[in-house]
């Protein structure tokens, strides 16, 4: 079910990730991939502090797939390439083109700008590195939703996963914009935008990892 808010105003990997690389010679508008003359990027999230997990939680390995490369495989479903936001030296080891956060340590709200700046698609999926259990049914029916300025999953108590959400690019001047005015929040950002609310009741999808106490209880199923 939709929901729009009309009130808001205007292979260096042994993973078989089957998403379309692109090389960093493949530039649009000399800045990024070529990500952008395609229907649908996809963008993974790697920049966090990861502070309370202790350690990177994108290079976690979960039977056998670091975190990052699982987000981006289930990103590959949905979307026509994949990269990710982060660290490019950190993180190019993982095989796919790496973006740097405009601002570093502004939390995925930086992320979200960064790749908005850069990406030439019109539609953008943008998804945090920590959530193991996205589907593709899931992506699915929230890129199918894509319209307004956004297509964001929302729980009937009003509750949103942002960090799991598709952004029309014009969206960029409004991240640029909050972060420049002190702006961290993503639901401050999100109440900027003009959303298509994707509803959902199971927020077993959207599960994050945010300590070794959650990685352990994944583990274990």
């Amino acid at each position: 079910m939709l929901r729009d808010n009309p009130r808001v105003p205007d292979e260096n990997t042994n993973v078989d990730v089957t998403i379309r690389l692109v090389s960093e010679s493949e530039t649009c508008q000399g800045k990024a991939s070529q990500i952008g003359r395609l229907r649908l990027a996809g963008w993974v999230l790697v920049g966090g502090a990861s502070t309370r997990m202790g350690r990177d939680k994108a290079l976690i390995e979960i039977g056998g797939t670091p975190l990052a490369l699982a987000a981006a495989e289930a990103l590959g479903s949905v979307c026509d390439s994949v990269a990710f936001v982060g660290d490019p030296e950190r993180y190019k080891t993982l095989g796919l083109p790496v973006i740097s956060d405009r601002q570093r340590g502004a939390g995925p709200l930086s992320g979200i700008e960064a790749a908005l700046g850069v990406t030439c698609s019109e539609w953008n999926f943008i998804a945090a590195c920590d959530m193991p259990a996205l589907n593709a049914s899931l992506l699915q029916d929230v890129a199918a939703a894509a319209g307004l300025d956004a297509a964001v999953p929302q729980y009937p108590d009003g509750r949103i996963e942002p960090l799991c959400a598709v952004y029309h690019r014009r969206c960029h001047a409004v991240a640029a914009d909050a972060l420049a005015t002190g702006i961290r929040r993503i639901s401050d950002f999100i109440a900027r935008l003009r959303v298509r609310y994707v509803q959902v009741t199971d927020p077993q999808p959207f599960l994050n990892l945010n300590t070794p106490e959650d990685l352990e209880k994944y583990r274990r199923g």
